[in-house]
């Protein structure tokens, strides 16, 4: 299996939750790693998630660290999905 791996960069602009985390994150940009892999079988090249790597910097309480943390991909969409609806006025939507 063909694997790759590319970085995004995402924008929240509401604090954010996700599991295994103990507080919501903060409002910002944030550097996203994804694991691809490369689907078998088909015409066209298409790579499917199967991990994410949240990169989080420095904070006034601790200046020196940085953090990184795996997530759920779909958990990831999940969360950029509420932030996009509450910028919309509809919460609760997700995105098609």
């Amino acid at each position: 299996m063909t694997t790759r791996t590319r970085t995004e960069q995402v924008t929240f602009e509401r604090p954010f939750v996700l599991s295994g985390l103990d507080d919501p994150l903060p409002a910002g940009a944030y550097s996203i790693e994804f694991d691809e892999e490369l689907l078998e079988g088909v015409s066209f090249p298409a790579y499917r998630r199967v991990a994410a790597l949240l990169h989080l910097g420095p904070t006034p309480d601790h200046p020196g660290r940085s953090q990184t943390l795996t997530i759920d991909p779909s958990e990831l969409d999940a969360a950029v999905a509420r932030d996009l609806a509450a910028r919309n006025g509809k919460a609760g939507c997700a995105l098609p």
